[in-house]
């Protein structure tokens, strides 16, 4: 077996890679949203916020890729961490091709200076007992929700909003797509470090680390791999504080889709329904803004209670669970 760096520009590599996932999701979670080849160079060339994924394809010994490994370290904060995604093709599963992978990740984040490697799989039994063969202690579990905008009761939604508009006289919101302006982005810095706040459980991680510069990367990583963000600020009408937000990222490849990004109060401003006032003005928002959208998704901490309990008021409903593992080197 053979394992080689995917870049990019490779298309048809990018192309076999999508489909060894695609073909590992729709057995093992077909709920999934699907990868596709444009979107998954974007996360090669970008990021998150132009912090680039390496990918890797295994082939066995007649050039036939079988199996994908995806390969994170973070260069903003958490510098001695990796994180591992690992697919294999359910046609080539069973001869090791995904533990040659994992151990392939290993040495990478070795020759990096990285001591602690992550990784995440599909709450599944086979699957679990996998990481552990390899070392990996469970940390925490993320959840997939989706919500369908098709079905969703917007009077339920208009209530929500109306709600917490009565218990949030002092604040207001502004609406923005695309970049902030530059006189928000000093209050933004310290309003996204809210996530900080959001439970972690196990992992061994440290907070998150802002700044202007991380959040214009944002911005540019998003709108060069064709997403539209969409915000909803709450501001404090006497200082002008930002106080909460949330934002969601719509495809132009695929406008029916959305995924929610960050959503944060400032822990001097709880209390307010903030997350419950943006998030629904959000969908307000949406429904007009882009009317070919019929799906978000959201990742939570199973144990976030909190925002979970506004996303079920919203009708999001569990799509996946993702069991998060680390190990030390």
């Amino acid at each position: 077996m053979e394992i080689t760096k995917l870049l990019p520009d490779n298309e048809a590599g990018c192309v076999e890679a999508v489909a060894i996932r695609n073909a590992a999701w729709k057995l093992d979670c077909p709920e999934m949203v699907e990868t596709t080849p444009r979107g998954f160079a974007n996360m090669l060339r970008y990021g998150w916020d132009l912090e680039p994924h390496d990918a890797y394809l295994a082939r066995d010994d007649d050039g036939v890729a079988v199996g994908l490994l995806g390969l994170s370290m973070p260069t903003y904060d958490n510098t001695n961490q990796a994180w591992v995604d690992v697919d294999v093709h359910p046609a080539h599963r069973g001869r090791g091709v995904g533990s040659a992978l994992v151990e392939y990740a290993e040495q990478v984040a070795r020759d990096f200076g990285r001591d602690t490697v992550g990784y995440g799989c599909i709450d599944l039994p086979k699957a679990d007992a996998f990481a552990r063969r390899h070392g990996f202690e469970q940390k925490a579990i993320e959840v997939n929700r989706r919500q369908d905008l098709t079905t969703l009761d917007w009077d339920a939604v208009r209530k929500l909003y109306d709600d917490a508009v009565a218990v949030s006289t002092e604040y207001e919101l502004t609406m923005l797509t695309g970049a902030l302006p530059e006189e928000l982005l000093p209050g933004m810095v310290e309003l996204t470090g809210s996530i900080n706040d959001a439970p972690r459980d196990d992992l061994d991680m440290e907070d998150d680390v802002f700044s202007p510069e991380r959040l214009r990367a944002y911005e540019e990583a998003q709108a060069k791999s064709d997403h539209t963000l969409y915000r909803v600020i709450a501001r404090e009408k006497s200082t002008g504080a930002l106080a909460g937000h949330t934002i969601i990222a719509v495809e132009r490849e695929r406008p029916h889709i959305g995924e929610q990004h960050d959503t944060a109060v400032d822990r001097a401003h709880r209390g307010h329904r903030l997350g419950a006032l943006v998030k629904s003005a959000m969908l307000l928002w949406l429904r007009d803004a882009e009317p070919a959208l019929t799906q978000v998704d959201t990742w939570n901490a199973e144990s976030n209670n909190h925002m979970i309990g506004i996303n079920e008021q919203l009708d999001y409903k569990i799509v996946a669970r993702i069991l998060a593992y680390q190990k030390k080197l």
